[in-house]
Order: C-alpha cells, then structure tokens, then sequence
C-alpha cells in the first residue's frame, strides 16, 4: 500500500480510537475526577518506563518543564470537564460540545501567538452559533448543564491547544506528554480536597479493565500509529480527518449506547451546523503540504494534533 493511503487509513483509525474515548468515559462508572486522575497516571507512569523519555526529561531545561506543567494544568482541567459533561448529559452531547474546539482556537490562538486577527474566523465562530442553540434545544433540560460543561471543556482544549503550538518544537512529544500528565496528576491530586463528590477511587475489576483500554488502547496506542502516520500526511489533510472524531463519537454513541432515543432532532441539526462550520474552517486558509506536526498527541485526543 502506498505510504500516504497507509498513513490516511492509519489517522481514521487513531481518530476512531478517540472517539471511543467518549463511550469509555459513560460505561465507567467512577465520576469524572477519579477517572481522569488514573487515566492521567497509567499514561504518565508507562511512559515513564520509557529511557528516551527519562533522558529527554533530564536534557529538558526547567524553564521548559514549568512551561510544559503549566500546559499540563489545561489538559487535566480539559478532560475533567470533557468527562464531566459525558457524566452529566452523554457521549453525544460532550463530543458535539468539543467540536466547538477549533472554532475557540480560531479566536483565542491570535490572542496567544500574538499573530493578527483574521476576520474569517471570527466569522466561523458566529456560524455555529445557530448550531448551539439548536443543540441545547434538542436535549432534555436535565443534560444542559452537560452542554455548559462540555462547552467549557472545548475552551480549554482550544486554550492549551495554542500554549502548546509555541512551544510544539522544542522538545519530543512523547517527553512532553509525560510531562504534561505527569504534572496534570499532581494538580488534581491538589485540586481534589476543592471539588465535590469522592477524589480518589479504587475503581473494580469492570472499571479497571475500561481504564487500561482508555489508556492504553485509546491513549497510547493511537499515539504510537499517529506519530508515524503524521510523517506522511499534511497538516491540511491530516486537520480534515481529526475533524471527524466527533462524528464517529456520535456514530458509535448511537450503535453502542443507544444515545438517539434520548435526543431529537433539533440536535442532529446542530451538530450538522456546527461540523459543517468546523470542516469549512481549514478550507478558508492555504492548504499546506507540510507534513503535520505531533503537537498534541496523547493529551487530548486528535483535537488540534497538527500546526
């Protein structure tokens, strides 16, 4: 097979395993803190085991290593609240929710990088308005709070998204993850006594099988496949693709969870709206060639993996 139909058919398969992410997160049953924490720690500890990690992690200046911490903060709060809206509405409600991501980077990444503003995005960021309001129209009241939250969480992703492009080369991204798990263990592990509901939990023999598929199947494995499909792949090709991890979330919320009985179809609507804006987005700048960078891999799924 050809290098670059290889590598496509590679990026499909890391953003299925993503979006599987989601149905994970609603068939354990620990609440979201105790989740994210033993996520963030099997994905931290094993790459641990790793020399060129720990000799990447001693080369590291400290400077760069608060840098990277700081980062860390953002991805466990990103994920804590991703899995928190899963907790609070369903799979479906919180993948919709970080597909607003891309439009957020749009508008907080000039801010951040200190590049010009570019009026075209602000004009995607106002065209998924409409799809929000038919989203939280098209859910019971109860799950709407899981929008608020799941919204939050695509602010976050978009946050340390840009934080993360500044410094994207300057160290290896398998060294940064660590880091950047590593130091979001510790910071829920501080934040934990602030937060209501139970802290840590030692999850059961079903929990404990789902927690090593997430992390293992569903963090490290997609990783591995992403950092040599992204080597072949451009950035443009590689951002249409990872755009659709929310459209296999849903897909696989409604085979697996059942999840269309509970939404209707102002939703569904929405969601059209709002993906359609997200795949419009790339289309509005240079289609680059070059190959896409691994920039976030491992942290937050596919969302915002390349430059």
């Amino acid at each position: 097979m050809h290098a670059v139909a290889k590598a496509r058919l590679q990026i499909h398969f890391c953003v299925l395993l993503w979006g599987f992410t989601a149905i994970l997160g609603k068939l354990i049953t620990l609440p979201a803190l105790p989740l994210v924490w033993w996520r963030m720690l099997l994905v931290a500890g094993s790459l641990l085991l790793i020399a060129k990690v720990r000799r990447g992690l001693k080369a590291m200046p400290v400077r760069l290593r608060w840098a990277y911490a700081g980062i860390g903060a953002l991805v466990s709060l990103h994920w804590l609240t991703f899995y928190a809206a899963i907790k609070l509405a369903n799979a479906s409600v919180a993948a919709t929710c970080i597909a607003l991501g891309p439009v957020f980077l749009a508008l907080v990444e000039p801010w951040i990088a200190g590049r010009k503003f570019d009026p075209r995005e602000l004009l995607i960021g106002v065209a998924v308005v409409p799809g929000v309001a038919l989203v939280a129209g098209g859910v019971p009241e109860d799950m709407r709070s899981g929008i608020a939250v799941g919204t939050l969480s695509a602010l976050l992703v978009a946050l340390f998204g840009a934080f993360n492009k500044r410094f994207v080369d300057r160290a290896d991204p398998l060294t940064v993850t660590c880091i950047e798990l590593g130091t979001g263990t510790l910071f829920l592990t501080l934040l934990a006594p602030l937060l209501p509901g139970p802290a840590f939990v030692l999850p059961g023999a079903h929990d404990t099988a789902l927690l090593l598929l997430l992390s293992f199947g569903c963090t490290l494995l997609p990783f591995a496949l992403a950092l040599v499909a992204l080597r072949h792949m451009s950035a443009f090709g590689t951002q249409m693709v990872t755009n659709l991890e929310p459209v296999y979330a849903i897909v696989l919320a409604i085979l697996l969870l059942g999840e269309q009985h509970q939404l209707d179809g102002k939703f569904y609507a929405g969601v059209a709206i709002i993906l359609a804006a997200v795949f419009v987005h790339p289309l509005l700048h240079r289609r680059s060639t070059k190959p896409a960078q691994p920039e976030l891999l491992g942290t937050a799924e596919s969302h915002n993996v390349i430059e």
